[in-house]
């Protein structure tokens, strides 16, 4: 982790010829999450796409930055997560590295809805609609890094 990441948050533009990439670093605290929206928010800002569509992929990118830090960091807050944004005329897309324990959400069973609904339960339904908002869900870990991949594409734009 670089000097400039060591405080709660970093946000720049990376330097790209790309002008449509963004990258913000925060430590697994939960009480950042709200700097994660605005950050998606402010960028979905410069594309022009309905607002409920803008509010499915803050969700998203929310359930996934949430996990990691209740499953990969366990809750403590002296995790580092990186989450990067991508966009070309074809799709968005979200690259999240953590360096907490190994988490793929891909291995976590499809929640039973009406069950969930019916005995009031909170949580656990963030990985599948993550996966129902995105068409893409894509992880790896490769040394000592978890990497989340989350894609939209602009073109096929499915309801979710």
């Amino acid at each position: 982790m670089s000097d400039e990441a060591r405080g709660n948050t970093l946000r720049k533009q990376l330097p790209d010829k790309d002008k449509y990439q963004d990258r913000l670093i925060i430590t697994s605290d939960l009480k950042l999450l709200y700097l994660v929206r605005q950050f998606v928010v402010n960028f979905m800002r410069q594309i022009p796409l309905p607002a409920d569509y803008e509010n499915r992929l803050v969700l998203a990118v929310d359930e996934a930055v949430s996990n990691i830090i209740e499953h990969a960091y366990e809750s403590k807050t002296d995790g580092y997560i990186d989450i990067q944004i991508a966009r070309n005329e074809k799709e968005i897309s979200f690259s999240i590295t953590d360096w907490g324990k190994p988490f793929n959400p891909n291995r976590v069973k499809k929640p039973d809805i009406a069950k969930s609904i019916k005995a009031g339960a909170k949580g656990g339904l963030g990985i599948f609609l993550m996966k129902q908002i995105m068409d893409e869900v894509k992880y790896t870990f490769k040394s000592g890094q978890n990497h989340l991949y989350l894609v939209k594409y602009l073109a096929l734009q499915k309801e979710a």
